[in-house]
């Protein structure tokens, strides 16, 4: 960029001294002007003569004088060469030539004279020749029209891509954008892909602040993009969301790029811009600032009228708990949130079939208003039906990884390849989205990410290798600048995919936004229309409630997850029963009483319930679980109940699985672990 400069700097004198004063009048004076430029090789080709005849007369015969001149000649020669190197070699070669030219005929013209045999000739003949050669060079070099050949010609120089042809540059507050042409046959986009490294060296900039965006139409030619100032450098707080009370398919503002302008991603899809909905990923090691990424984009959501949120987490809310209240279902993580995964699955075809028979190919804002509209009805005598609406839903699962390696990694496949057409938009939130943790079929069906700093061996991860062929690099932030990303998300710019952004800092001057925030999301927002919140229902049962309004205690139903680990007793150390607490172990034991040898087993134990009773107190067992919200059941569940009622774990096994075949229970994911459908499924 220093030598384009230099190059105008050379254009704008150029023009001062065409336009300089002179004494000439009229023709004249205009031709006078225009030869100013081109004057400097006649004049230095007159003081050579010049200096020829002067020469002669003080040295005419010398040999001494002989020795002098050709040692200065050869200095003079070498000291041109050595002066050009910072130059391009065609004007190196084209200097030395002139100076060893010059000097050798001036040694010639000092110590034979200067009409002696062919000297005069040369002078005359091959003095105008080296002076021409100088104006055309000239004339060359001053096009203001040429575009194949700029000034960061020599930039591309340094990076193997002398043939590249870079065309005018367009400058805008922070961004330079120059379109590049490159070899033909020879060079492709991806040699300027691997050069970028190279370029930002040669600037001396970060390695983000370089990036290109090539031509989809060509295999030589894109965009070459220069950012040279980092503006993501100053920490920007959250103050508050952008469109408080605007609709879920309006931008949702994020953060800002490095340029300074909005760092903006859209959830909803639009049939008019082309958009399609999206699914989200957000990803970014330990420290890399994924909390307050969730947080800009979840207080956005939030802050939108017509949706609903969904959210699982099971770090217990840690950085979430101010807006809880603002959210219609939120769980915890472990088996609240298996049960919350099948409640998307199960309203997935339930939203999809209220949205055809409304006449929506796609969730739009007009979904989810009342449906007074005769185009959206559901009856079939063409008149408007008043039903309610459905406002989006986006379902939101944060340190995902717990919930895949308790579900399985394809745990999401289901909802991300369908969910899209249903209004529901999937997010998902975990360190690093590997193979070994999702599968690749869930991964492929999550276009969007937000892709924070990483290890640099998982960029492969986070960003599509387009993007990071263009100058994406998250690896290089890490856990250094927390809040750095990338977004790839449908409705930005493919050029903007590699530029990097900054979301904003959420501090706890942040919390009473955030409190009111909820507040005004449980007064303001949308709650979950019929076919929704009865679909979830018939799943989830009394585990879902729905957003509560304001001042009114929300019912957190606290599931308790039983593991096959709940037989190992290390995790809690001994455990002894409340009415053995006073004994000392120190103690010496009593002397033996009466009745100490009367046999302990083989005694009758109890009533056992018959078969019929059996199974009615195994159907109230059932009933007692989904009362109290537990929706997720195994044997380890029925092991007190079993006490209680003289009967056996495998017995238990076998009713669970007639259950099953009754319809009673569901199957989930994990083996010995049952879903419990509810006997009274919402309307």
């Amino acid at each position: 960029m220093a030598e384009r400069s230099q190059q105008q700097q050379l254009a704008e004198l150029l023009e001062v001294q065409l336009q300089g004063g002179s004494d000439a009048g009229g023709v004249g004076k205009y031709l006078l002007h225009r030869a100013k430029p081109h004057l400097p090789p006649w004049l230095a080709w007159g003081g050579t003569g010049l200096a020829g005849v002067l020469g002669n007369a003080r040295w005419d015969g010398s040999a001494a004088a002989g020795v002098g001149l050709t040692l200065a000649s050869v200095a003079l020669t070498g000291a041109t060469w050595w002066a050009g190197r910072t130059t391009s070699q065609q004007r190196q070669l084209h200097s030395a030539i002139t100076v060893a030219c010059g000097s050798a005929w001036l040694t010639a013209a000092c110590l034979a004279g200067p009409t002696a045999g062919p000297i005069d000739d040369l002078y005359l003949m091959a003095g105008p020749a080296l002076a021409l050669s100088w104006n055309i060079r000239m004339v060359l070099r001053h096009n203001p029209d040429a575009t194949g050949q700029s000034s960061d010609k020599g930039l591309l120089e340094k990076v193997g891509l002398a043939r590249a042809q870079m065309g005018a540059a367009k400058v805008e507050p922070n961004r330079v954008t120059a379109p590049v042409a490159l070899e033909a046959g020879v060079q492709t986009n991806d040699d300027m892909a691997k050069a970028l490294g190279n370029i930002a060296s040669a600037l001396d900039l970060p390695t983000s602040a370089v990036r290109y965006n090539p031509d989809p139409g060509s295999a030589r030619r894109g965009e070459l993009v220069i950012v040279p100032e980092d503006m993501l450098a100053e920490v920007v707080e959250w103050e508050g969301p952008s469109n408080l009370g605007g609709s879920i398919a309006e931008p949702l503002v994020i953060g800002r790029y490095d340029d300074g302008s909005l760092l903006v991603m859209w959830l909803p899809g639009d049939p008019d811009a082309g958009r399609n909905s999206t699914h989200g990923l957000i990803a970014g090691q330990s420290g890399s600032g994924k909390g307050d990424a969730a947080l800009n984009l979840l207080t956005e959501i939030l802050s939108r009228r017509d949706v609903i949120v969904w959210f699982s987490d099971p770090k217990a809310f840690q950085d979430f708990a101010t807006l809880r209240p603002g959210l219609d279902w939120a769980v915890e993580g472990g088996t609240s949130t298996e049960v919350m995964v099948a409640a998307v699955e199960a309203v997935i075809p339930a939203r999809t079939r209220w949205l055809g028979a409304h006449g929506y190919r796609q969730w739009v804002p007009a979904a989810a208003q009342v449906q007074n509209s005769p185009e959206h009805s559901c009856r079939t005598d063409g008149s408007a039906c008043g039903c309610a609406g459905m406002p989006f839903l986006v379902a939101w699962f944060e340190e995902a990884a717990n919930t895949l390696r308790a579900l399985g990694d394809d745990a999401f496949t289901g909802i991300a390849q369908e969910a899209r057409s249903a209004g529901v938009s999937l997010i998902v939130s975990l360190q690093r989205p590997s193979y070994d943790q999702m599968s690749t079929s869930t991964r492929a069906s999550l276009p969007s990410v937000i892709a924070l700093g990483c290890d640099a061996r998982d960029e492969g991860f986070v960003l599509p290798d387009e993007v990071l062929a263009a100058g994406a690099h998250p690896g290089a932030w890490a856990n250094r600048r927390p809040g750095y990303c990338y977004v790839v998300s449908p409705g930005i710019p493919e050029d903007r995919y590699a530029a990097p952004g900054r979301t904003r800092r959420f501090t706890h001057r942040a919390v009473p936004v955030m409190e009111l925030l909820a507040t005004w999301a449980q007064r303001n927002g949308a709650t979950a229309d019929p076919v929704t919140a009865g679909a979830a229902s018939s799943i989830a049962g009394r585990a879902y409630t729905g957003r509560t309004a304001p001042g009114t205690e929300q019912t957190t139903t606290v599931l308790r997850a039983v593991d096959e680990e709940d037989d190992d007793m290390e995790s809690a150390g001994l455990l002894v029963d409340p009415e053995d607490q006073h004994i000392d172990p120190e103690a010496e034991l009593p002397d033996p009483e009466q009745g100490d040898d009367v046999p302990l087993f083989g005694q009758e134990t109890g009533r056992k319930p018959s078969p019929a009773e059996a199974r009615r107190l195994f159907a109230d067992a059932l009933a007692e679980f989904e009362s109290t919200g537990q929706m997720i059941v195994g044997p380890k569940d029925f092991m007190d109940w079993c006490d209680r009622h003289s009967l056996s774990r495998p017995w238990v096994s076998e009713r669970l699985k007639e259950a099953a075949l009754e319809g009673r229970l569901e199957a989930t994911n994990t083996t010995g672990r049952w879903r419990i459908v509810p006997v009274l499924t919402a309307a």
